[in-house]
């Protein structure tokens, strides 16, 4: 049986191109002892992933060259030399990018499809959910009475950030987004009280014109431009929970930092950068309750869906470009 699987040929400079990329045909492997040999079925891809293909220091270990690389999977267990991990268990583990992995069972958590979508495991119920639930609620601090304001509103955190603020009490949640149809969808559907297309104009002005109040905190998905409309507009006491910083993410320079931090000490801000791996702690929690939210409607997501293992490279280079509404999976 063949087994494919995405390596890493060279790590790439500015926007990653097909050609620092391979689709490797490998034998199926085969399970050594305390581990399950899994089918993947749903693939997540992720923009920290870019991150992990430069070789500079960071939070997680760069991918390896001419291996194969790794991210969140969902599959079904088609053989198993471990106790508690049966054939035909369903397991969320971390070895995406291919299609057949040999996962220690120590690192493959049971999933119920009964329950949900398998492919929910990776987005509003996995890591996506709770890196929105964990900084809104911890980092961020978010009150009830806060107007909160959200770049990448539409992405898979973002879209899960401005509801749970909502449904935690927020007074006002304004989005940003790249196109029409995306600030429709924030309004329209997930029940933001506004929205703007960052296209359309300066960040700062537009934000201004949704929160002319000013708002108390800031869920960065973007960085860059919308970082410093974000500092600009900040009340007294407002937060920033630095989640991720896409604009920059593909530079060859070094981005220029906002221009105005001097106003954090009028305002006594605070900008804090958070890791969703620091906050695990929170799983049960954050699974009780989005849970029941996700099961009633009150939370709604959207999946971008991408089919095929030999698409997985281009549906990651869609995340980057902003091509997804709400979670991308590729589909094996």
């Amino acid at each position: 049986m063949i087994n494919r699987e995405w390596h890493l040929l060279s790590r790439p400079v500015g926007w990653p191109k097909p050609e620092d990329f391979a689709l490797v045909e490998t034998p199926v492997p085969t399970p050594g002892e305390g581990q399950v040999l899994v089918r993947n079925e749903y693939l997540s891809v992720d923009p920290y992933m870019r991150g992990r293909m430069s070789a500079a220091k960071s939070y997680a270990a760069p991918f390896e060259l001419d291996k194969v690389m790794q991210g969140g999977a969902v599959g079904e267990v088609v053989a198993s030399n471990a106790e508690g991990i049966a054939v035909g268990d369903h397991v969320l583990h971390f070895f995406g990018w291919r299609e057949y992995a040999a996962v220690d069972a120590k690192n493959a958590v049971k999933v119920d499809p009964q329950a949900a979508p398998l492919s929910t495991y990776l987005g509003v119920l996995g890591m996506t959910g709770l890196t929105a639930y964990a900084g809104l609620l911890r980092t961020a601090s978010l009150k009830e009475g806060d107007v909160v304001f959200v770049s990448g509103a539409a992405g898979a955190v973002g879209s899960q950030v401005g509801q749970i603020a909502k449904l935690k009490g927020a007074s006002r949640v304004i989005g940003s987004a790249g196109s029409a149809e995306k600030v429709r969808l924030l309004t329209e559907e997930y029940g933001f009280d506004a929205a703007f297309n960052y296209k359309d104009g300066p960040v700062s002005e537009q934000l201004r014109a949704a929160a002319p109040d000013g708002i108390d905190v800031y869920f960065d998905n973007v960085g860059g431009e919308h970082l410093e409309a974000a500092i600009g507009s900040l009340n007294q006491g407002g937060r920033i929970a630095v989640c991720g910083m896409i604009s920059v993410y593909n530079n060859t320079e070094p981005a220029p930092g906002p221009r105005n931090l001097a106003r954090l000490i009028q305002t006594r801000g605070r900008i804090e950068g958070f890791l969703v791996g620091d906050h695990y702690d929170l799983q049960p929690q954050f699974v009780q309750e989005v849970g029941p939210w996700v099961a009633s409607g009150a939370l709604k997501y959207r999946e971008t869906v991408v089919e095929g293992i030999e698409n997985n490279l281009e549906a990651f280079l869609g995340v980057l470009r902003g091509d997804n509404t709400g979670k991308m999976i590729v589909k094996l």
